[in-house]
């Protein structure tokens, strides 16, 4: 009886370990306490990378309602992705922002995503040609700054009832073509349509039109009318490609017309919601077919690869060096992590095809190596300690 007591008892832990699940934690970044939150569907198997999703709240929100308002999470079970929430800090009026508009302040949010991501890989088996960012409102400005900023590490984004201001947008120089979705309605009073010149909201037409050239695309779109299925939600919905841009980047632009400040297809009405389409379906549909390593640079060139580095030995008892055949090859940052995600080592310069580390001190175990190269490619090891 007690064997078969432990058996369902094991089998109620399997099952669990496979559910999905919600964790929350901090990192820090810049000086700065963050906070976040992961959706992990139930589909997710550490054996095998999965796509990463960054869902961000508006201006004055948080991410227990983004993840309720901008709902990603039935996509993820049947895709298998994995959704991150963080939250913004809090500005002089006691809310929550991303800082991307006309703000004196020196939180570096860019950075701070960048961080998160490394958290990320350095906990879940993440994908990183695959990592997207989306928003709503204040987050929608974000995902631009991470398009901007973080072209390196984000594939494509896309922006609900977001814009640019027009300093960000002036300096915006990523690497590469960056797609880019817009979803926005011509009745937001809040990220008006046609700009806000007092606040330098670019005029969403202006913004799309923007990242069409940035991204080399046919200037003159595919226009597609989006079913009025639901004729009693006072407005209408347009579709606009841009297609055969480099590398095969696209452009997608919802218009909705009479739409407000709203998240089309969302279970709550706040405003005028287009209820004709899911703008998270749409969204990971679009955002799903790109990946990192299909983009070449501004400059033409094929995207920079990573060297292969080694790490000897393997497992290692007092130190661990690592080297790269590549003559080429060179470090700017090296990060190392236990199997609970926390750093363990850190070490930032420029090291040419060798470096020894110091593991002698380490409790034994499996540690997961974040490698930066000179040229910014990136790669990921593990190796153990042994004692």
């Amino acid at each position: 009886m007690r064997f078969y007591l432990l058996l369902v008892l094991a089998l109620l832990v399997m099952g669990a370990a496979h559910a999905q699940s919600f964790y929350t934690g901090t990192i820090q970044s810049g000086g700065l306490t963050r906070e976040y939150r992961v959706y992990i569907p139930a589909a997710y198997n550490a054996n095998k990378a999965v796509p990463l999703l960054f869902n961000l709240h508006g201006y004055g929100s948080n991410n227990l309602e983004q993840d309720f308002y901008g709902n990603f999470k039935p996509i993820a079970d049947t895709a298998n992705f994995l959704i991150v929430m963080p939250n913004g800090t809090y500005d002089q009026q006691n809310k929550r922002y991303w800082n991307n508009f006309l703000v004196s302040s020196s939180v570096d949010d860019v950075t701070f995503i960048s961080n998160l991501l490394d958290t990320m890989i350095s906990k879940y088996n993440i994908d990183t040609n695959r990592v997207y960012s989306t928003g709503m409102s204040n987050g929608g400005f974000m995902s631009y700054a991470l398009a901007c900023g973080l072209s390196n590490r984000i594939a494509a984004i896309a922006s609900v009832t977001g814009t640019m201001v027009t300093p960000n947008l002036n300096n915006c120089t990523p690497g590469r073509a960056v797609p880019v979705m817009q979803i926005h309605g011509t009745a937001d009073n809040t990220v008006p349509y046609n700009g806000l010149p007092v606040s330098a909201f670019v005029p969403i037409e202006t913004l799309v039109d923007t990242w069409v050239n940035k991204n080399g695309c046919n200037p003159t779109p595919i226009l597609t009318a989006v079913p009025n299925n639901s004729t009693t939600d006072g407005c209408t919905a347009e579709r606009f490609l841009y297609e055969n841009g480099i590398e095969g980047s696209t452009v997608e632009f919802y218009k909705i017309t009479g739409g407000g400040h709203t998240w089309p297809g969302a279970a709550i009405n706040v405003g005028v919601t287009n209820q004709d389409f899911s703008a998270s379906f749409v969204i990971w549909r679009f955002l799903n077919k790109y990946k990192l390593n299909q983009f070449t640079t501004a400059a033409g060139e094929p995207a920079q690869k990573a060297a292969i580095w080694n790490v000897f030995p393997n497992p290692a008892f007092d130190q661990i060096t690592l080297t790269s055949p590549d003559a080429a090859a060179s470090l700017r940052q090296v990060q190392v992590y236990n199997a609970l995600g926390v750093l363990q080592y850190q070490w930032t310069g420029m090291n040419d095809q060798i470096l020894p580390i110091d593991v002698q001190a380490w409790p034994a175990g499996v540690y997961r190596l974040q490698l930066v190269q000179s040229n910014g490619a990136r790669q990921t090891s593990t190796f153990v300690c042994v004692r």
